[in-house]
């Protein structure tokens, strides 16, 4: 238990928490590049945790041009176990109404513009994505959720699209016809990394708006989402306080992140070069080093 490590990934909206007064700011590096800002490291309740805003402090990166590898490898680099992705999202649903929260459990990633994996050169791998989140992550995040009285639904798939434009009228009634929950443009391929780092993921998703697929609501647009997002933020910020003091009660030794790379790399290791090995060492460094 003393290892597990969590950090907090913000997404648009939330860029601190400011009530974490012990406060240390850490530039790191990365073969991939730098992540999208300096991560906070800051202790609650005697406990080590580590936040990094996804789209920079000042929001000034899109989710297109997010370093998403830079993300997880550097969180990987300060020993993280644990990653709760927070998510400003668009409803596709009636019942799911402006600020109620989402435990995510399910994605269909429509992006196409985004390094998806660290595996691109030399080494091969291919992790499952069956179940991509944590099951004793999204426990840990519902019973922090409860505490906070906050509306929310536990499991519900993601639309991931690649913005960042809002969705057409059409695309929007085609995920619905998917039976999909929410839509945003962050937890791809941020997902997808966090599982080839061999790091437990769950995604708490916050609803500002409905999309437009919704008569009253066909026109999203910024500041109406802005009003929404702020209220959000502050109750996600109690949340993460809660989930600190919660997550390492809820460690499953089965999550399928556990030692997934151990059935996942296909390539020869005689085909492995050094400096392809060095460039992976933090995230597949475990398998890779023996």
């Amino acid at each position: 238990m003393a290892n597990n490590k969590l950090a907090i990934i913000g997404g648009s909206g939330l860029y601190d928490v400011e009530k974490f007064k012990d406060r240390e700011f850490l530039d790191l590096n990365t073969p991939w590049g730098k992540p999208s800002d300096q991560i906070l490291k800051t202790k609650f309740n005697k406990k080590e945790v580590f936040f990094l805003p996804r789209h920079g402090r000042g929001h000034f990166i899109s989710p297109s041009k997010i370093n998403f590898r830079a993300n997880i490898d550097a969180l990987k680099q300060l020993g993280v176990t644990d990653i709760v992705s927070i998510s400003a999202v668009g409803s596709l649903k009636e019942n799911l109404n402006p600020e109620k929260f989402i435990i995510v459990d399910q994605f269909i990633d429509r992006t196409f513009a985004r390094n998806k994996t660290f595996f691109d050169e030399e080494i091969v791998a291919h992790v499952s994505m069956a179940h991509p989140t944590s099951n004793g992550l999204m426990n840990a995040c519902e019973e922090a959720i409860k505490k906070e009285n906050i509306p929310y639904q536990r499991g519900g798939t993601y639309v991931v699209m690649e913005g960042p434009q809002f969705s057409t009228l059409a695309e929007s009634n085609l995920y619905r016809s998917w039976k999909a929950d929410v839509i945003g443009m962050t937890n791809m391929p941020e997902a997808k990394l966090t599982r080839e780092a061999e790091i437990r993921y769950a995604s708490v998703s916050m609803v500002t708006d409905y999309d437009c697929w919704h008569p009253d609501h066909e026109n999203v647009d910024v500041q109406s989402v802005i009003k929404v997002l702020l209220g959000n933020a502050e109750k996600a910020k109690s949340m993460i306080k809660n989930l600190i003091d919660n997550f390492e009660n809820h460690i499953d030794p089965n999550d399928p992140a556990t030692n997934c790379l151990d059935v996942a790399i296909i390539t020869d290791p005689k085909k492995r070069t050094q400096k392809t090995k060095d460039k992976l060492k933090t995230v597949a460094g475990r398998v890779l080093v023996k």
